[in-house]
């Protein structure tokens, strides 16, 4: 083990999240730790193995993340574009003026911009949808998480830059190379059952209770998850998770400059109906591209205990995944435990991402 990570607080992190699966509400959890490009603990508790893929939620935003940071690199994009000029038929409606910036940062204007399962596996289909598509408010007034309707986007426009769809560009010219075969996207219906987690209610009482389909439920359905929906329908182990955070640094595919513009704070402010989305408190959130930057505040679930640079993105209702570029420190916690609400507001639901969050900023402190 690496001297910068403390092994008594190792422990006591691995105790913590351990001890929610055995005495707690968790079915099923996998961590991992990584530093300066080395995987430090991978271990994984209750009914999972090694290999089981977790669907990462809004943690796979950090992996999107880096693909577009990799297309700015070399070259290939430049967030002062207007999406229209990459993708012709988004711009009816009045988005003719939306930037890839603000479509990274969630200022786009259309947060709940509707694609359906049915359609968002039809390419023509997503194309027409996109044209279709209203603003909500002007483009760059308001800070809104666009759920699914920012990822859609980002992978036409990988799609139109590479020619490969976002997956196969994703497997390509990113995952084989680095040889992180878990992180996949689109996994179909006859290959999930035994390798992806499946979802469970951690506080179901009886079999008469429906889960609300709001939140992360929707990708319990075999199909959703097969449709691929990029910013949550990734699935992947924690150690790859963390690997591929890792890679961002050390691995040379990235160029150093688009990382680090990529994790560059452009705003903090307070994230409109941040309850929906599990922030909560009150917090305000740092926005880089595509990723959640510690910042000042250290919203959006991300530690405390951190520097501001560190960055990444927690998941409902107890996922995290970050990474630290001054400490050298990567951390995921995956799980297939959620509440039927979709997302805990409860005191235990809270701080426990708190606790694990603060944790795991500090083994290398």
């Amino acid at each position: 083990m690496p001297d910068q990570v403390d092994p008594t607080r190792l422990d006591t992190l691995l105790g913590r999240i351990r001890r929610e699966v055995e005495h707690g509400p968790l079915p099923s959890a996998q961590v991992a730790v990584a530093h300066d490009g080395r995987l430090v603990a991978f271990e994984t508790y209750g009914d999972a193995q090694p290999g089981t893929r977790y669907v990462l939620q809004s943690v796979g935003r950090s992996i999107v993340a880096g693909a577009v940071w990799k297309l700015i690199g070399d070259g290939l994009l430049d967030i002062g574009e207007r999406v229209a000029a990459i993708i012709p038929e988004f711009a009816p409606n009045g988005k003719d003026a939306v930037t890839v910036e603000q479509v990274l940062t969630h200022t786009a204007g259309f947060p709940f911009a509707p694609l359906g399962p049915a359609k968002a596996v039809d390419r023509e289909q997503r194309l027409a949808a996109f044209g279709r598509w209203r603003l909500d408010y002007p483009p760059g007034t308001r800070f809104q998480f666009h759920l699914t309707s920012a990822a859609w986007l980002i992978a036409e426009i990988v799609e139109r830059r590479t020619g490969l769809s976002f997956a196969d560009y994703l497997r390509e010219r990113i995952t084989e190379p680095l040889g992180l075969s878990s992180i996949e996207l689109g996994v179909p219906v006859d290959r999930q059952p035994g390798s992806v987690a499946p979802m469970l209610a951690t506080d179901r009482t009886d079999d008469t209770q429906e889960p609300d389909p709001w939140g992360p439920w929707y990708l319990s359905d075999p199909k959703v998850l097969a449709a691929g929906e990029p910013s949550h329908a990734l699935v992947a182990t924690a150690a790859d998770v963390t690997l591929y955070l890792q890679a961002l640094f050390h691995s040379g595919l990235w160029k150093p400059e688009a990382v680090a513009d990529g994790i560059r704070v452009r705003f903090t402010d307070h994230p409109h109906g941040e309850r929906i989305y599990g922030g909560g408190g009150g917090r305000r959130t740092s926005m880089g591209l595509f990723v959640t930057v510690a910042g000042p505040d250290a919203g959006s679930n991300l530690p405390s205990t951190g520097s501001p640079a560190l960055f990444g993105s927690a998941g409902a209702a107890y996922q995290l995944g970050f990474m630290d570029p001054e400490s050298g420190l990567s951390f995921a916690c995956l799980c297939n435990g959620y509440p039927l609400a979709g997302y805990d507001h409860s005191p235990h639901g809270t701080a426990l991402l708190d606790d694990i969050a603060n944790l795991a900023a500090g083994l290398a402190g």
